[in-house]
């Protein structure tokens, strides 16, 4: 597979949502860090990153959405979940909620929750919209490398096991997205570009 790094131009994202709804792979930008991303309601197009990435296959993936209406397609949205997608989103935080049933367990890793992701990037938002699908991408590097912060970074990783690489330039943060857990009591499962006491507070 010969990969390409392209810009985001309208073309482009047209024909990378097309690689999306046809079960294939694309890296995008996020203000985070770059994400490889699959259909993630199609198991075998989810099979794909685990596969390019190297990745251990009882890991979850988090589903990256362009509204809350979409995010309401795939979860049960609590009261504190609204709180957070109203203070945060879109936002560097992934937000671990109830699934609903069309959400695959491989996805989730047999999980019965689902990380919500609501990305604050143009680039991330119009390819989740055109390809009118939550999105799972997780960070486009091989397993155990560093998750990659320019489109150049995705290509030393991943060249030759995903078609397109979107440049959006270097991620604002550089450091991966705030994980909150919502299914019980609030936890903060990994400390990322949003600080717990920011969202413990809104949460009060």
């Amino acid at each position: 597979m010969q990969t390409e790094i392209l810009q985001p131009t309208q073309e482009n994202l047209l024909r990378a949502a097309e690689l999306i709804k046809r079960g294939e792979l694309v890296a995008f930008p996020t203000e985070t860090v770059y994400g490889l991303g699959a259909d993630g309601l199609n198991v075998e197009a989810c099979r794909k990153i685990f596969t390019a990435k190297g990745r251990p296959s009882d890991k979850p993936l988090s589903l990256h959405v362009s509204s809350l209406e979409m995010v309401e397609r795939v979860a049960k949205i609590s009261a504190a979940a609204e709180k957070l997608f109203a203070a945060f989103c879109p936002g560097a935080l992934t937000i671990i909620l109830p699934k609903n049933k069309i959400v695959p367990d491989f996805v989730t890793g047999g999980r019965s929750s689902v990380g919500i992701r609501f990305p604050a990037n143009d680039v991330a938002l119009e390819l989740i919209k055109l390809a009118e699908v939550p999105i799972a991408a997780p960070s486009a590097n091989l397993s155990g490398k560093t998750p990659p912060k320019t489109a150049q970074e995705v290509f030393d990783n991943l060249s030759g096991r995903v078609e397109i690489i979107l440049d959006g330039g270097a991620c604002t943060f550089g450091v991966s997205s705030t994980i909150i857990d919502l299914t019980a009591e609030p936890k903060i499962l990994r400390h990322g570009a949003i600080s717990a006491e920011k969202i413990l507070e809104v949460l009060k």
